[in-house]
């Protein structure tokens, strides 16, 4: 099948991005200057429907369900790639579940500065070093979406529930993601509590 236009200009926003990626990761080391740069890759949301490319070609949001502006994994859970040499170990996973604003928090921690008062942030530091028994964790993290009729959605652990529309009648699923990162069963019945 003849790739549409949308869909050339994805793959063309991709390569591009990886290779200037790349440029940048180079010249740190040309520099001799990667290993006191920490470098952290991310986004703000899971990937998108809209300008006309086809989804399913790419399946950016692999076997989580949702896209952009949903509050199920597929529109929240982004990459988070860091690469500090001699200090992050190189190939290893974190399951830690952070949101973007630990990222105050880490940049204040190594920045030798006091994170502002009276925020929900983290610092990612512990993780960021190899010594993840350190990590502090977020007992919880909260969403909320305005468009579309309102949405909501919490994650405690390996419970996340979305409740949509946002009105007092709305329907709260729930969903165990360490079985069902797809969140494909509902199992709020079963759990009322």
């Amino acid at each position: 099948v003849p790739w549409s236009d949308p869909d050339k200009g994805q793959a063309a926003m991709i390569t591009r991005m990886d290779a200037d990626i790349g440029r940048i990761l180079d010249a740190l080391d040309a520099l001799g200057i990667a290993e006191e740069t920490v470098v952290i890759f991310s986004s703000d949301n899971g990937p998108h429907d809209e300008g006309g490319h086809d989804t399913g070609r790419f399946e950016p949001a692999g076997p989580l369900r949702g896209m952009k502006r949903d509050l199920y994994e597929g529109g929240i859970r982004v990459p988070f790639v860091v690469r500090w040499p001699g200090t992050t170990p190189a190939g290893t996973t974190s399951d830690l579940i952070g949101y973007s604003g630990d990222l105050m928090a880490t940049a204040a921690e190594l920045a030798g500065a006091a994170c502002p008062p009276d925020t929900d942030s983290i610092s990612l530091v512990p993780t960021l070093t190899g010594r993840p028994e350190r990590q502090v964790q977020h007992d919880y993290l909260y969403w909320e979406f305005h468009e579309r009729g309102g949405k909501q959605a919490v994650r405690q652990g390996r419970w996340k529930a979305v409740r949509s529309p946002w009105s007092e009648d709305a329907t709260t699923e729930l969903y165990d993601l360490d079985r069902d990162l797809g969140e494909a069963d509902d199992v709020a019945a079963e759990h009322p509590e």
